[in-house]
């Protein structure tokens, strides 16, 4: 008969708290190997069903048609780098049209401050060339920085499509791996764990294509119909940029005003402020939910939460990490019987729990209730 050994309270908090900051830490310290591990693991996951298909309907070779995927998820991403390219390639050209009309507006701002607080034009152009003397001693640095930056995506990007390979090549040996970790008894749990873990992600990328496309077909209607000039660029950075939860879509909303303060006039970038909106509540209230949030079910405050701790961890890279990795966390706790209230807490308000409901309602009127032996796995249904 095994025995139960059943820890204290503060001892079990005391060993969560612990192994939180541990993987914190490996998280910070591989963040070079992990990153694209994991990005490489979703991408597997995302074109898989393509690779089963050269595999099943056209007998290809599993490292051909591993290969196949990898190049059509490049060609992908190279298309659209080519379409942002060219308009960004247009957008340099008009440089000396934005200068003039930030020149222009920009004298327009100094009258103002004149005439509002007093504040000549030279203390203005003193201060402001007080803070350019000390931009340029960070020139330099920042340059350094820039060129690391752009050698890092290339090194992210070159290991991602690497690894992505070795994952679609591999999957089957690696999926054999992580049964055997476990006793025979555990075996179904396990496969029932990697199936959902394998559909939970598919979908919610697919969701997650669906998403952008839709809202960047919206957005780019929106600003030509507005007459934004360089509507398709920026109609595909907002949905690009909306992948990224709360922050994106108002980064775009920056990022498309300046545009269009520099091209238009401060009533198109108004019309843009509202477009914006417009299509932040429609994707916020029917396409997020439907498309991408029926996939995934996880507490808003704890999805925003790992936003914010993935950002401070990865950067942008956990900020879009932070939610499938969380669902993947949440289908493994419901499976071990341990953690299934932390898979509880990730998870969406349960209406269907009534035991606790009546529970704490006859307490609020005051009426005395009897014993309740709670089954922990009827809560977690």
């Amino acid at each position: 008969m095994k025995m139960q050994i059943s820890l204290p309270f503060y001892l079990k908090l005391l060993s969560v708290l612990a192994i939180i900051f541990l993987l914190t830490f490996i998280a910070l310290l591989g963040k070079l190997v992990l990153v694209p591990l994991i990005v490489s693991t979703l991408m597997a996951i995302l074109f898989l069903p393509v690779s089963r298909f050269l595999e099943g309907t056209l007998k290809m070779p599993r490292s051909i048609a591993s290969i196949f995927s990898v190049v059509l998820l490049i060609v992908i991403v190279t298309g659209i780098a080519i379409i942002m390219g060219s308009q960004f390639t247009k957008l340099s050209q008009d440089w000396p049209a934005f200068k003039q009309q930030f020149e222009t507006e920009f004298n327009d701002l100094q009258n103002w401050i004149s005439a509002t607080f007093g504040i000549q034009k030279s203390d203005q152009l003193n201060y402001i060339n007080d803070s350019a003397a000390k931009s340029v001693t960070a020139g330099a640095g920042i340059l350094t920085g820039a060129i690391a930056s752009i050698s890092s995506m290339l090194v992210f990007c070159v290991f991602t499509v690497i690894y992505m390979f070795f994952m679609l090549l591999y999957r089957t040996h690696i999926r054999k791996f992580l049964i055997l970790n476990f006793t025979e008894l555990h075996h179904p749990t396990v496969l029932s764990v990697l199936d959902q873990i394998q559909y939970v992600v598919k979908k919610y990328l697919i969701g997650l294509v669906i998403q952008m496309s839709m809202v960047s077909a919206m957005a780019t209607m929106t600003y030509g119909i507005i007459g934004v000039k360089y509507f398709i660029m920026l109609g595909l950075l907002t949905g690009i940029l909306n992948i990224l939860p709360y922050v994106g879509i108002l980064a775009a909303f920056l990022f498309t005003s300046i545009i269009t303060f520099a091209t238009g006039t401060l009533y198109q970038v108004l019309l843009v402020g509202i477009g914006v909106v417009v299509v932040h509540v429609i994707d916020a209230n029917y396409i997020m939910p439907k498309i991408v949030g029926s996939k995934v079910k996880i507490n808003s405050f704890l999805a925003m939460l790992g936003i914010v701790v993935g950002e401070m961890i990865w950067g942008i890279s956990g900020m879009f990490l932070s939610i499938p990795i969380i669902a993947i966390c949440k289908i493994v706790f419901d499976h071990v019987q341990g953690l299934k209230p932390w898979g509880f807490l990730l998870g969406e308000e349960d209406s269907e729990v009534p035991l606790f409901s009546k529970t704490f309602s006859r307490f609020r009127k005051g009426v005395k209730t009897p014993a309740v032996v709670v089954n922990p796995e009827e809560v977690a249904e």
